[in-house]
């Protein structure tokens, strides 16, 4: 089932967003190298829950920890650990969930630790600019398939990378993953019609080799990651937005100018 909401629910749900923001904001000045993954569990928890929220991921399928930490050939769903050090060069991204009052919001955004190669930075801004390309889609009356042609073409045809497919954008609100579901590949007009009031994750994953991911688990841990099957970096960026009359809004936005350049 699809939930169309309300000014208002959209507005609370923006509320949230601006939290996980912050989040991500302050991760620009502490990742860097010789930090551990730990420590950005750490910082998001204790922002997330200093600002009267809580971290939406805790708890959700078992999971333990408030952010997923991705690094380099790592795609998704990679845990937070101690033992895992950042180095000059790496990329790391950094997913999670935020509940306010009741109102959730879902971002991921990718980091450069320190100066990383050309192909790794490449890499970033084209998976960045695909994230805006199917926000740029996500207009009434478009479909699903809109969205996800948009960021094909560009990653696969133009840039010839890895337009992952086994991981998805979704709905969200009143959980954090709700109908419909949102690919970042398709076909033009095809797919469910979008209508003002759905709120939506769109969150591409681009590996810089094959589009291919396999499942690992951690060392040491049960708990099952993805990686580029190639063992290829991996960057991902994820917005919550809601479509409306006007066009999408993000609500997860860390900065309106920053996401005008893109629209």
């Amino acid at each position: 089932m699809i939930t169309l909401k309300s000014a208002r629910e959209i507005e609370k749900m923006r509320e949230s967003g601006a939290i996980l923001a912050g989040v991500h904001l302050g991760l620009r000045d502490i990742i860097k190298p010789g930090i551990s993954s730990w420590e950005i569990e750490e910082f998001s928890r204790n922002y997330i829950e200093s600002h009267g929220a809580t971290a939406s991921e805790i708890g959700f399928d078992g999971y333990k920890f408030a952010t997923c930490v991705s690094v380099n050939e790592e795609v998704a769903h990679g845990i937070p650990r101690k033992n895992l050090i950042l180095k000059k060069g790496d990329i790391v991204k950094v997913d999670m969930c935020v509940n306010l009052d009741g109102f959730e919001s879902d971002s991921c955004w990718s980091y450069a630790v320190g100066k990383v190669s050309k192909d790794v930075q490449k890499l970033m801004d084209v998976t960045l600019k695909a994230l805006y390309l199917g926000i740029d889609q996500a207009q009434v009356g478009n479909r699903i398939g809109d969205i996800g042609y948009a960021i094909q073409q560009y990653v696969e045809v133009e840039n010839h990378m890895g337009d992952v497919r086994d991981l998805i954008g979704h709905g969200i609100q009143p959980t954090i993953h709700e109908q419909p579901n949102v690919p970042h590949y398709g076909e033009k007009g095809k797919g469910l019609r979008l209508r003002e009031g759905m709120t939506i994750t769109i969150e591409p994953m681009v590996n810089l080799g094959t589009w291919k991911i396999v499942p690992r688990v951690v060392d040491g841990d049960s708990w099952e990651y993805y990686a580029s099957a190639d063992n290829t970096p991996s960057a991902q960026f994820e917005h919550t937005l809601a479509i409306t009359k006007d066009g999408p809004q993000i609500l997860t936005s860390q900065d309106p100018e920053f996401d005008k350049r893109y629209l």
